[in-house]
Order: C-alpha cells, then sequence, then structure tokens
C-alpha cells in the first residue's frame, strides 16, 4: 500500500488515517509488531516527529499498543478494531449518500444505483 499524501491537510492526519485503514484491512495483522517510528518515516518520506504523532492518536484509538520491550503492535481487542471498522463503513456511507444527493438522487435511488452496479 503506498502511501498518499496531499499537502492541503496536515501530515500527521494522514498518516494515522493510511496507517488505521492498513490495520483495519488486516495489512498490519492483530497483534503484529508495527515497524519502528523510523522505518515508517523513512517509508512514507516524513520526518519521524510527525509519524510519532501519528502513531500516538493509534495508541489514543486504541488500535495499538506499546509495550518498552517489543515496541508497538497492533491491539489483539478485536471489538476495538471491529468497532473502529464499522465506524470507518459507516463513514464512508454516508460520504456516498452525500455525493449522491448533490447529483440530485434520493437515498433509495443511491442504493438502487449499488444494487446495480453489484448485481
Amino acid at each position: 500500500m503506498e502511501w498518499k499524501l496531499d499537502a492541503n491537510r496536515p501530515i500527521w492526519i494522514q498518516l494515522q488515517e493510511q496507517m488505521t485503514r492498513r490495520i483495519l484491512s488486516g495489512w498490519y495483522r492483530e497483534g503484529e509488531k508495527l515497524p519502528s517510528v523510523r522505518e515508517l518515516a523513512s517509508e512514507a518520506g516524513v520526518n519521524p516527529n510527525t509519524m510519532q504523532r501519528a502513531l500516538a492518536g493509534l495508541d489514543m484509538a486504541g488500535l495499538t499498543v506499546t509495550n518498552r520491550t517489543m515496541g508497538r503492535a497492533v491491539t489483539e481487542d478485536r471489538a476495538v478494531l471491529e468497532g473502529m471498522r464499522s465506524a470507518l463503513a459507516e463513514g464512508i456511507i454516508q460520504q456516498f449518500y452525500e455525493s449522491a444527493a448533490e447529483l440530485g438522487y434520493t437515498k433509495e435511488q443511491a442504493l438502487e444505483l449499488l444494487k446495480r452496479r453489484d448485481g
């Protein structure tokens, strides 16, 4: 998964969002040790302090846990992971409905578009 950063939004927020998606999609599995802050920063092409700020947000959200001897790892708390996955999906769905409404579709019409696409 490639890092995609936009100069119009704070970089640390974008990093946090992308790390969240990596965790929730299974890129990093439950209990898996994450690369070091420096490794991730180098990979993303950002300052380690910026990456540390993003990772601190993951800690606060409960997606990662820090252990002095092991480093930072993905939580093994499935309730946290499922709750965050569900919240992210609901946000995507809400965005879809809002975008469809801007085009003049009702929720029902937008849902029908989705059904036809999958059908």
